[in-house]
């Protein structure tokens, strides 16, 4: 017997409870369990006046900014039009059916109006309730940045500064940094002065971008974002937006600080693919007295440059006489300092390399065979035979998925890899809102398991699947 479904008004009246209607495992039900909003009225007090017409609720506003990002909607035009529909996006924002929806502008006015600061607290907030949840203390951070496509076409780009102009901004840069000096000094040299990349054009729609290619395909305005995750819980604990084109290896330290003032606890391993291992950060790392599990940049660089020649390991070092022994017995004396790079350079006296019976072996550099030695060269010594030991290995085979994994979930249930809006601040804000949703589901997986006893089975696979894959790989990941 065919069923007729009858009208059930009473259901509707205002006297029902429609919250019954949002299951116990609805996302929002879940994450509302674990987020704490009470302090933004507080932090953005200030930033009202005293008279005037009265402001909708700070918490509503940052309700709905996560709401975008939650449910990646598309802008906030669409969620002010799908709210009226949507029982839970009502009851998580505690609006009753006939209250009226803000008008979306509400939302850019209000991060206007509020700045970075705010979402920077309410990450460090969220970040510190992991701590205290047992999600975080590993000890050991994975360091990684991706790039984000801007809100921006590439039918906006202008000529900003003619090449001669840029050619003549790299002569001053080099002037400046890489002036020589033959006296012996103690003082730490100053940071490098980095030269100006892709300063050739800019993007009338949104200036702070930069135009990147990525493997290969077409240049596009980008960001970048750099980010922080601890080993024991997958939690972000340190996020930095810069420009398309910025350094990652520039940003580790900092990183790393973020990462030790929010949590309180000073990360004793970093791990991080080749762009971060550089000269300067794995010497800084080792004075931080942190273990360098980074991939050695210049072993990667030297498999092909230095094949079929005497390796550095080749010519023995004396303190005593600060000079370099060659296979063949000659000498190889100090000769200049590098400011830029922090180090002596060492070159045999002349003609001595142009007669020797091994040059072929040992040089293919015209002036003969020279060496570098760093002004820390104990401590660089230390952090590269951390980087090329077995568990640096297994740690970067590990990162391979452990961190992808969380720019994964960021692109394809958050809207990550394209920005809403245009300028680094606001850029910033999207990274700090995603970051945050990241933090508050892995500590909404800790109180509801059973709810994500797919997701784990599904990372378990990929596991499987990537660990095969490493394994194949070679040493230097």
């Amino acid at each position: 017997m065919m069923g007729i479904q009858q009208k059930q008004g009473e259901l509707w009246a205002k006297a029902v409870d429609l919250s019954s209607r949002i299951p116990e495992d609805h996302i929002l039900k879940r994450l509302d369990k674990v987020l704490d909003l009470g302090f933004v009225r507080d932090e953005v007090v200030g930033t009202y006046g005293k008279k005037g017409n009265v402001s909708i609720d700070p918490v509503v506003l940052m309700r709905l900014m996560l709401l975008l990002f939650i449910d990646n909607i598309r802008g906030e035009r669409e969620l002010m039009r799908v709210l009226p529909l949507r029982i839970d996006y009502l009851w998580f924002i505690s609006y009753g059916l006939d209250d009226e929806v803000p008008n979306h502008s509400v939302l850019s006015k209000a991060r206007k109006r509020w700045g970075t600061a705010v979402f920077e607290r309410l990450f460090s907030r969220v970040v510190l309730q992991c701590v205290e949840a047992g999600l975080v203390g590993s000890e050991k951070a994975h360091v990684d940045a991706s790039l984000v496509r801007a809100n921006a076409s590439l039918n906006a780009m202008v000529q900003n500064i003619v090449e001669e102009q840029v050619a003549k901004l790299e002569d001053d840069a080099d002037t400046d940094t890489d002036t020589d000096t033959d006296t012996d000094t103690e003082e730490e040299p100053r940071p490098p002065k980095h030269k100006p990349v892709n300063t050739t054009y800019r993007n009338k729609t949104d200036p702070d971008s930069r135009v990147v290619r990525h493997d290969g395909g077409k240049s596009l305005p980008c960001y970048k974002n750099h980010r922080v995750v601890d080993d024991k819980g997958g939690v972000v604990t340190a996020v930095k937006t810069t420009h398309g084109v910025a350094n990652e290896a520039a940003e580790m330290m900092d990183l790393l600080g973020q990462h030790e003032e929010r949590t309180g606890q000073k990360p004793t391993t970093a791990v991080a693919d080749s762009c971060y291992g550089d000269t300067a950060n794995l010497v800084a790392l080792a004075q931080a007295g942190i273990q360098a599990h980074v991939a050695d940049r210049r072993s990667r660089m030297n498999l092909v440059r230095s094949k079929g020649i005497f390796p550095p390991e080749d010519f023995a070092y004396d303190t005593e006489s600060d000079t370099f022994t060659c296979p063949t017995g000659e000498q190889l004396y100090r000769h200049h300092f590098h400011a830029r790079r922090s180090h002596w350079e060492y070159r045999t006296k002349r003609g001595v390399c142009a007669a020797c019976p091994l040059r072929s072996e040992c040089t293919r550099d015209k002036s003969g065979r020279t060496l570098k030695r760093h002004l820390h060269q104990e401590l660089l010594d230390q952090a590269r035979a951390q980087s090329h030991s077995e568990a640096a290995r297994e740690d970067r085979k590990r990162r391979q998925w452990f961190q992808e994994r969380n720019f994964g979930e960021a692109a394809t249930m958050h809207g990550f890899k394209r920005a809403r809006w245009r300028g680094l601040e606001r850029q910033s804000i999207q990274d700090l809102l995603i970051a945050t949703i990241q933090n508050l589901k892995i500590m909404a997986r800790r109180s509801f398991p059973r709810l994500f006893k797919r997701l784990d089975a599904y990372l378990g696979e990929l596991r499987t699947r990537n660990a095969y894959r490493t394994n194949r790989v070679a040493p230097y990941l």
